[in-house]
């Protein structure tokens, strides 16, 4: 594609051919047998070792120690994975169809220079999910329990431990430190995904030496002795709360559709319509 180069983040081999045919880039996670057409996050500089912890991020340093120099002045540079993936127009009419993905650089994108997805909100989860998560949460949180939406604090509180993302906000640069905990605090959504797009050098370099410098003092306190979903890939939790601050806190940024899909899945019906 002109001037925009998409990373999609896959697990297994077989999407291949699928990401080529989108035009994006193939990158192969978790050390797994990837031919030699993948980008790998376990070659050169790396820190693929931690993947179970930290998800998509240890792409994201690969790619900021090894190819971030390699990146042409106007080119736009952008990441997505084989379910999230960036929508090809502003008001798209279905956020779970392939026929609707990013293939060319739209013409709203040139007053700016970051791209981040629409965010989700956090709606007040079922008395259930209540009773099973977030009993400390609630006593934490207490001003939010009758509120038809979650803050972002309330919501990790829940989901990924009472009191991690206070911990873990008290380690970030001062400049930082009390605007993001005055943004989970007073937010009702944040940007899913772990998602943007960028045609800035700079602001690459910046947004990436902050969060892994953030989250490497983050592990002194969490370690990798992680257990369950919600716990084990506390970095990439915690990175996904931090990047839609920072982007709107730095950025001329835009906001823009994200497809949710399983792209080998949708071919496959795809082809089986057909």
């Amino acid at each position: 594609m002109h001037n925009l180069k998409i990373y999609c983040m896959c697990l297994e081999n077989s999407y291949l051919n699928i990401v080529k045919k989108l035009g994006y880039i193939p990158v192969g996670l978790k050390n797994k047998n990837f031919s030699d057409e993948w980008l790998r996050d376990n070659t050169m500089e790396n820190i693929s070792i931690k993947n179970p912890y930290y998800g998509e991020y240890t792409f994201y340093y690969w790619y900021w120690k090894n190819y971030l120099k390699y990146k042409q002045k106007n080119e736009w540079v952008g990441f997505c994975s084989y379910r999230e993936l960036w929508g090809n127009d502003k008001k798209i009419k279905d956020r779970n169809s392939i026929n609707y993905l990013l293939k060319s650089l739209p013409e709203e994108w040139k007053d700016y220079d970051a791209i981040i997805g629409e965010p989700t909100v956090l709606y007040r989860p079922k008395l259930v999910k209540f009773i099973k998560h977030g009993k400390l949460a609630m006593i934490r949180n207490y001003k939010e329990i009758f509120n038809s939406k979650q803050s972002i604090r309330f919501h990790f509180d829940m989901f990924h431990g009472n009191g991690n993302l206070d911990k873990a906000i008290k380690l970030l640069p001062e400049e930082d430190k009390n605007e993001f905990s005055k943004f989970v605090r007073n937010n009702t959504s944040f940007n899913q995904g772990n998602m943007f797009i960028s045609n800035s050098s700079e602001i690459i370099n910046k947004y990436f030496s902050v969060v892994f410098s953030w989250l490497e003092r983050c592990e002194n306190i969490f370690g990798f002795n992680l257990k369950g979903y919600n716990k084990i890939r506390m970095y990439t939790f915690l990175a996904e709360r931090f990047l839609p601050y920072w982007f709107k806190r730095y950025t001329n940024y835009l906001e823009w559709p994200v497809v949710y899909c399983d792209i080998n899945k949708k071919f496959e019906n795809k082809n089986e319509e057909n």
